[in-house]
């Protein structure tokens, strides 16, 4: 008799969340905590651009599963509040990524990372989606 360990997701998005988004997500932070003491060990040619793919995967990766979740949902309204805060979303990071080239043409530059351009992105999606939710309760 063979047992198998089954997954404790109860829906593919989940099991997709929580086999690619979180350990790309993990390494996305021991980049950054590594990216700290960036100075020391600066890396080049191949190992650079091996470290720039594997900075930009989580967030390529959140997209593609979005985008399958998507294209997966056969509820109507939870699809259509999912594209109201994906919307939000990059509305956001767009006023916030346009403000901070502007303030840096005008000689103020700000410093904004990629890191933290993806992060508002995130916390300005999920924000949305709780209070879109709750909206509708």
């Amino acid at each position: 008799m063979e047992h198998h360990t089954g997954s404790p997701a109860k829906f593919k998005f989940e099991d997709r969340f929580l086999f690619i988004i979180v350990p790309l997500f993990v390494l996305l932070g021991i980049l950054d905590i590594w990216g700290f003491h960036y100075h020391h060990l600066h890396p080049t040619g191949a190992l650079a651009y091996m470290c720039a793919f594997l900075y930009s995967m989580p967030m390529i990766a959140f997209i593609v599963v979005l985008g399958l979740y998507l294209a997966e949902e056969t509820d109507d309204f939870m699809r259509a509040l999912w594209v109201q805060s994906i919307l939000w979303g990059i509305g956001a990071t767009l006023a916030i990524a346009n403000f901070c080239g502007a303030s840096a043409r005008f000689g103020l530059d700000p410093h904004l990372g990629i890191s933290s351009i993806q992060f508002v992105f995130l916390l300005v999606m999920i924000f949305t989606m709780v209070v879109i939710k709750l909206r509708y309760r």
